[in-house]
């Protein structure tokens, strides 16, 4: 991806979850070389870095970060967010593109379903905690990964832990219906996360990579690393599957409608699961109840 004519992210801090590979590299890399300064959340040193010299190697000035955490523990959560408020003056965007799928149910140190935790409950609690310095950047953005995995789903209100998720199906489709719920999670939460910051110059965006060829999924066994390979030759290059996440951070302001979700620099309807009256206000209880009253609601 060439940058735009107006390097509208150059100079800016972009902070990025999941920087480490596939899209989330990807996109680090283009917004390097449109002069954006970086900073790259990784589980693990030795892979944040190595990230961090790939984007060093692109960047047109830019100033490429590496911060450790792992998204699965709210105490690191809450622990990164804390580090970044005090390293950094101002965030200009947050990108939520860590995510994970466990084919097996797992259990955080937190005793939350690990899927949840990762992809939902993680992007949830860190915008939270960075609401007020996203505010007082403004104006700023919340982009956050989603998938069309969520086009089937419900927000499993009964069912929060997952343990119906893991009990239908055979083998990985257990941790695929799972999978599907968060990204519809992660969908309405950008639809409610806008409503709830209206007014305050910092908007929210969610959106649809496409079927990306990365290590994506190759964490649970032979069988799902096997259908990985078979689908390989018809998924798109991370670089392609970053592509709206790069525009959504880049476009003008006016080009875009906060709370909508994208697929290939277009506006796209929300699966079903999405349209439901008040499940945004639903969702966001049950997350703040998860992750145990702390400051979720400032971004409300």
């Amino acid at each position: 991806m060439e940058p735009g004519p107006n390097n509208a992210v150059a100079g800016k801090r972009v902070v990025v979850t999941g920087g480490t590979n596939g899209i989330g590299l990807a996109a680090a890399e283009a917004l390097a070389a449109r002069g954006a300064n970086l900073a790259l959340v990784a589980r693990d040193k030795d892979r944040g870095e190595a990230a961090a010299a790939r984007a060093r190697a692109a960047s047109s000035g830019g100033v490429v970060d590496v911060v450790v955490a792992d998204l699965s523990s709210q105490a690191d959560v809450r622990r990164l967010a804390a580090e970044i408020g005090s390293r950094y003056d101002r965030v200009d965007i947050l990108v939520n593109n860590a995510g994970a799928l466990f084919a097996s149910r797992q259990l955080t140190v937190d005793g939350i379903e690990k899927t949840w935790a990762v992809n939902h409950l993680a992007p949830f609690l860190l915008t939270a905690l960075l609401s007020e310095k996203l505010r007082l950047s403004a104006p700023a953005r919340v982009i956050t990964t989603a998938s069309d995995a969520a086009k089937n789903a419900q927000i499993p209100f009964d069912d929060p832990d997952g343990a119906g998720a893991y009990s239908h199906g055979v083998g990985s489709g257990r941790g695929f219906r799972r999978y599907g719920q968060t990204k519809l999670a992660n969908i309405v939460f950008t639809s409610e996360l806008a409503r709830r910051l209206q007014g305050s110059g910092v908007t929210a965006y969610s959106f649809h990579p496409g079927t990306v060829a990365t290590k994506f999924n190759h964490n649970n066994g032979a069988l799902m690393n096997l259908a990985m390979m078979i689908i390989k030759p018809f998924s798109r290059s991370p670089a392609k599957g970053a592509e709206t996440l790069v525009w959504l951070a880049e476009a003008p302001g006016a080009v875009l409608e906060s709370g909508g979700f994208y697929f290939d620099r277009k506006k796209v309807p929300v699966p079903a699961g999405a349209a439901v009256e008040g499940v945004g206000a639903r969702l966001w209880e049950l997350s703040e109840n998860q992750v145990e009253g702390t400051a979720a609601s400032r971004a409300g």
